[in-house]
């Protein structure tokens, strides 16, 4: 089975009359996670392009907290680093067990925010359990 990713518009699609014409994806390795243990498969993301390459490599290269409030100031609103603050700390809740009620009142995410992250903390690419995971560990040790 072969996947592909749309190239953005400007990307030679004027070219072809606005047509675009769709690029090979490049596979990624990850573990997915099953009860019995995890299995490797190959991951494709929906978002892969050489500009969020570039902000990931970015993202990566921060080496400290202070870096990394720095970056975010300067590239994100307030209002964007507080939501994506606030998914985490929904993701992290959830996997907890706390309740919608309890997760909106101490977050003040709405329920539409809490059962979309509810929806990929389960069924998404499991980025929110590889972090939550690694958090959770450097916290304990």
């Amino acid at each position: 089975m072969r996947l592909f990713q749309i190239p953005p518009v400007g990307d030679g699609a004027a070219l072809n009359g606005g047509l675009q014409i769709p690029q090979p994806c490049k596979p990624v390795r990850m573990l997915h996670r099953l009860d019995e243990g995890a299995r490797e498969m190959e991951y494709r993301s929906k978002i892969k392009d050489e500009l969020v390459d570039q902000l990931f490599r970015a993202i990566l290269s921060l080496e400290t907290m202070e870096e990394c409030y720095r970056f975010f100031e300067d590239l994100c609103t307030i209002s964007e680093i507080k939501s994506l603050a606030q998914r985490l700390e929904v993701a992290r809740m959830l996997k907890e067990k706390n309740t919608y009620s309890e997760i909106a009142e101490k977050t003040g995410a709405s329920t539409a925010t809490i059962s979309r992250v509810n929806r990929f903390l389960h069924y998404g690419s499991d980025g929110y359990n590889i972090v939550l995971d690694r958090i959770s560990n450097k916290q304990s040790t």
